[in-house]
């Protein structure tokens, strides 16, 4: 190993790895990939200072040249208009803080905790509601996950743990097989939930060591992706899907409602249907979190409710989504067709 060479070094990465690393970061140079040219770069670059772009290559091969309005370029490029300051939006929109137990750990729910596993995703959403998250002080590296179990066997109500982050998939198999193994010691541990938005991202990363290890646990495991339009589901993404779905991972997927992106029942209607084709049920469809930077995404409550009322017309049952608000201090999401 000691005179290996540094092509065979490469060859040990794992491509989803490399391909992580060749993402895009510059926004100059994705704008010169999808054939778009802007003057003055300086308020997107200054949108970019907080928040930068993160956008992997095989997603941006989805969004159309040319166009500056389509929905999966409004998802990932800073803009001007994260600049804009509001009251309402805040940097902790959803009360991570408070739920805070210890470095990684936060206790919403009854009976689910979740773990923060890794500050790293794939792809930065510019309306993430974890966009100002400390994650540097509360990861939950491996030095904490003894006090995670010691919780664990404090909380026997607690039978179901979610894996989030960033996003747990960017973790190394040997880091998430190690995660995973824990966890199965665990006896009250019922189920696993892994909220990923990787499969969609960066489909390579659904790799056959990857489909082993989840199919060797013990405990049930559920998979939450995160896809917000149609245009995002190829072929490519569709056959992951199937892999997952085909070990026995139950898939759910969570979307966003956002302005400009997919505030519209047909694109809606057309992603539940893309969903079920590719073995993955629609679940949430969430109503913006106010985070700092994210207001030109959100929608009025009215033309919320409207186009849930038309996605409840044109659907059968199984394909609507619950539509949902995640409110600070609250026990459980707010089912808002309810308010309607």
């Amino acid at each position: 190993m000691a005179n290996m060479t540094n092509i065979e070094k490469t060859s040990l990465i794992p491509n989803w790895q490399q391909e992580l690393k060749s993402a895009f970061t510059n926004i100059d140079e994705l704008l010169s990939f999808l054939n778009l040219n802007v003057e003055d770069l300086s308020l997107y670059n200054n949108a970019a200072k907080k928040f930068p772009l993160l956008v992997t290559r095989s997603y941006a091969e989805r969004i159309v040249k040319s166009d500056w309005n389509d929905p999966l370029l409004r998802q990932v490029l800073p803009h001007p208009d994260e600049l804009a300051a509001h009251p309402n939006y805040l940097s902790d929109p959803v009360g991570d803080s408070s739920a805070s137990i210890s470095p990684g750990l936060l206790h919403k729910y009854y009976g689910r905790i979740l773990i923060i596993s890794t500050g790293a995703c794939a792809i930065h959403c510019r309306y993430c509601f974890r966009r100002e998250f400390p994650y540097s002080d509360n990861s939950a590296h491996r030095s904490q996950l003894e006090s995670i179990k010691q919780y664990l066997s404090s909380h026997t109500e607690v039978t179901e743990v979610i894996l989030s982050g960033g996003d747990p998939l960017t973790l190394s198999d040997l880091k998430l097989q190690q995660l995973l193994e824990q966890l199965a010691e665990q006896p009250q541990v019922e189920r696993i939930r892994i909220h990923t938005r990787l499969p969609i991202v960066l489909p390579s990363r659904i790799t056959n060591v990857l489909l082993k290890n989840l199919s060797s646990t013990t405990k049930k495991i559920i998979m939450v992706i995160h896809s917000n339009h149609p245009n995002e589901l190829n072929n490519e993404v569709s056959e992951v899907l199937q892999s997952i779905k085909d070990i026995g991972v139950t898939l759910l997927n969570q979307t966003v409602l956002l302005r400009g992106v997919n505030d519209d029942a047909n694109t809606l209607v057309k992603l539940s249907h893309r969903l079920f084709n590719c073995s993955t049920m629609p679940y949430y469809l969430h109503l913006l979190d106010k985070v700092t930077g994210a207001m030109h995404f959100d929608s009025t409550q009215a033309h919320s409710g409207n186009i849930y009322q038309q996605l409840q017309e044109r659907l059968p049952g199984y394909l609507v989504p619950k539509l949902v608000r995640e409110e600070a201090g609250k026990k459980h999401k707010t089912i808002m067709a309810k308010s309607f």
